[in-house]
């Protein structure tokens, strides 16, 4: 099981047809204490934090760490996406596991951008660590992620209760290894 933070970050931006991914900088603040005070946007992850406090506290350049994107739309950014180890404050079959999570500004729903987002996201990550699975959690409660999980290809391991809520574990198998390459005499 290789490390996050053994990858090469940041990548080159990621582009999708709508999108760029990239790493957090200062234009993206305001956007990042927009993301963690709203109320829609945590109505599944404990609700909102007070803005004053984040004003404070939300250094002038967001966190940049390995597996850290935000996803941008015209200039703005719109998504943050993290793709991270678990640690042992989570379900046990998830412990070690990478785990994808992510947290969409409320005006970028209904668009498809999450799963335009996720999937890039999932395919840089494929693509550093190849043959890693990927876990993903959220609150059954919360049907457009459970229906985003299914769309990125997540399969239900369990439910738990966690957080005073039911919990769905879902796990992306390890993208496919070519098993041809290399094998031919000429290749």
């Amino acid at each position: 099981m290789a490390d996050l933070g053994a990858v090469a970050w940041p990548p080159a931006p990621i582009r999708t047809e709508r999108l760029v991914l990239r790493e957090p900088e200062a234009r993206d603040r305001t956007a990042f204490i927009e993301l963690l005070a709203s109320s829609e946007v945590n109505a599944y992850l404990g609700g909102p934090r007070l803005r004053g406090g984040l004003e404070c506290e939300m250094p002038g350049v967001p966190e940049r760490w390995p597996g850290s994107f935000v996803v941008d739309l015209d200039g703005a950014m719109i998504v943050q996406i993290l793709l991270r180890r678990t640690a042992g404050r989570r379900h046990p079959t998830a412990v070690g596991k990478a785990d994808l999570g992510y947290l969409f500004l409320p005006q970028a729903w209904g668009f498809g951008y999450a799963a335009e987002a996720c999937a890039a996201a999932l395919d840089w990550f494929d693509g550093v660590l190849p043959g890693e699975p990927v876990v993903l959690t959220t609150q059954t409660a919360n049907v457009s992620s459970m229906r985003l999980a299914a769309k990125l290809g997540f399969t239900e391991v369990e439910r738990f209760h966690a957080w005073d809520a039911e919990q769905w574990l879902g796990l992306r198998p390890p993208a496919a290894l070519s098993t041809c390459e290399g094998s031919w005499p000429w290749a």
